[in-house]
């Protein structure tokens, strides 16, 4: 495993870099670096500003990084007309580098510290639509149940699991937390927490998938109940249709 010392070197090595190339026009920490957060196990978040074509400049860096850090692989998400590149180096350090064009350069969240350039007034990232991740939980919920019929244990697993998932998501929109990748489950009420430790599958048996699929039912209605009443007051006796083992 990496150490801090190994990252704080490369986290320099990236800025200057930046400062080096003509085709960077801006830097910028995101993520716990940010803040003045983060701990010996953080990742590096950096944004480039790019002057030109974006996939060019990212494929520069891409070859820079191989040469000189021993990537060991990297993956895409698209960003608006940009790119996050994560890369996976030697040790199982994480570096996260977002290329952004020039007019998309700019904190979409209060996690931002401009270290070169301006930085852009951009909206913010939309939160998770609470009538989305609605309608992703009774679908998952009636293909849990669907799937446990059939004796497709593994698949009911699956659609379980998603609930509860949903349902972090779905709470810590309500209680205004960071909701992407789970990231205010820990700063969820206790009392949650005993909730959702409940909806977790022990073992794949079917007496285990039906109690499991039943405490999610019971979870995902209490959850409803507080963001959308009226979704639950239409839902909530679906639901409970399902719970048992048997709909009627």
């Amino acid at each position: 495993m990496f150490t801090a010392e190994e990252r704080d070197r490369l986290r320099a090595r990236l800025l200057a870099r930046a400062e080096a190339d003509p085709a960077i026009t801006g830097a910028a920490w995101t993520g716990s670096l940010a803040t003045g957060g983060g701990d010996r196990w953080s990742d590096t978040d950096l944004v480039l500003s790019v002057r030109d074509d974006v996939a060019a400049v990212t494929d520069a860096w891409t070859r820079w990084l191989a040469a000189e850090f021993d990537v060991r692989h990297h993956w895409d998400l698209t960003v608006g007309a940009g790119v996050v590149r994560v890369f996976l180096l030697r040790g199982w350090l994480e570096v996260d580098l977002t290329f952004a064009p020039e007019d998309e350069f700019g904190a979409r969240g209060h996690r931002w510290r401009t270290l070169v350039g301006r930085a852009r007034t951009l909206d913010p990232w939309p939160a998770p639509d609470p009538a989305h991740l609605t309608g992703l939980l009774w679908h998952h919920a009636l293909h849990a149940w669907i799937r446990l019929g059939r004796g497709h244990r593994w698949q009911a697993e699956h659609w379980i699991s998603a609930m509860r998932d949903h349902v972090i998501t779905l709470a810590c929109v309500r209680l205004g937390l960071p909701s992407a990748y789970a990231k205010g489950a820990h700063l969820l009420p206790p009392e949650l927490h005993e909730s959702l430790a409940a909806t977790l599958v022990r073992d794949l048996t079917e007496p285990e998938l039906r109690r499991a699929l039943d405490a999610t039912l019971a979870l995902v209605t209490a959850e409803l109940t507080h963001a959308d009443p009226d979704a639950a007051r239409r839902l909530g006796p679906m639901l409970a249709e399902l719970a048992g083992g048997s709909a009627r």
